[in-house]
């Protein structure tokens, strides 16, 4: 049961249905029907390249860790780093063949989206830019699924899931530059350090913010309400979040897992505006994940 609880954490299995209702999004946003064959290769593939790309994370950070995180499954011991790298590589090649001969997506956006997640993990400790590669990862796996569907994505057919899909990434890269306490800073002056601080809260707030905008946009196009009220459950999340950590940096990390649990919301705020059912039943995917995250840490 340790060795499992290890592989676990390692995966950040709580995070896991975020990755479900990505898929689905993507795939009702392309006016995809209910073709449960196409949607469990999907889903199993989706799976496997989240959690080979967890367990990737790891890896590559395992220097970092053994000095910094010596709690983390590699450096305790608890996982083989050999294995790890195996295991990781092994979900990665299965789980990008599976969007791509079994349910039919481009091998274009899934190649990008295998090689987004592989740079991230390699080299997001170097480079600050890196959020916006994690960001794109989830913007991939909108476009890949709605690609199953569609064959191809062309701006004047596809603009509504393109768009939302870039709503999403630009929540993830919201929600990565808010959690940061402080700017990297090394070799700058104080007064560069603020500014940079101030210009990442400003581009995080924005990137927060966007699934909002454009989820209202459409509604209206749409002209349907439900949106709206979606719209300013989303928002409410993103205040109270940034309250807590503005209030005390102690609550970053549970400010971090709310946004985290919330983004099964952003998917339903996407949804709405074609399958109003469908976006009701993400919001109780929600409480489910902030449960989860009370067993396996979702960062």
């Amino acid at each position: 049961m340790k060795t499992l609880h290890a592989w676990l954490e390692l995966a950040r299995i709580s995070n896991l249905p975020t990755v479900w209702t990505n898929v689905l999004v993507g795939w009702l946003l392309a006016f995809g029907k209910w073709e449960w064959a196409s949607l469990a290769w999907l889903l199993a593939g989706g799976s496997l390249l989240y959690t080979g790309g967890m367990i990737l994370n790891d890896a590559a950070d395992v220097r970092f860790d053994r000095v910094h995180r010596q709690e983390r499954p590699i450096p305790s011991g608890r996982v083989s780093l050999i294995l790890a790298w195996a295991v990781a590589t092994g979900m990665m090649v299965i789980g990008g063949a599976m969007f791509v001969w079994g349910a039919g997506a481009c091998i274009w956006l899934t190649a990008a989206m295998m090689g987004a997640i592989v740079a991230y993990n390699l080299y997001h400790k170097q480079w600050e830019g890196s959020v916006l590669v994690m960001g794109s990862c989830r913007t991939l796996l909108y476009l890949s699924a709605a690609s199953a569907v569609t064959g191809s994505l062309s701006w004047g057919e596809h603009h509504e899931v393109i768009m939302k899909a870039m709503a999403l990434g630009g929540y993830i890269v919201g929600l990565s530059l808010v959690a940061r306490r402080e700017p990297r800073s090394d070799q700058t002056s104080e007064e560069i350090a603020q500014l940079r601080k101030i210009a990442q809260m400003v581009i995080g707030c924005t990137g927060l913010f966007a699934p909002v905008i454009i989820g209202i946009w459409y509604g209206g196009w749409h002209r349907e309400w439900i949106p709206v009220i979606f719209a300013a459950d989303l928002s409410a999340v993103a205040i109270l979040a940034l309250y807590w950590m503005r209030m005390n940096p102690k609550w970053t990390g549970k400010a971090v897992g709310l946004l985290l649990a919330s983004i099964p919301l952003v998917d339903a705020l996407a949804v709405a505006s074609v399958q109003i059912i469908v976006g009701v039943l993400l919001l109780m995917v929600v409480p489910l994940l902030l449960w989860a995250q009370r067993k396996i840490a979702a960062t």
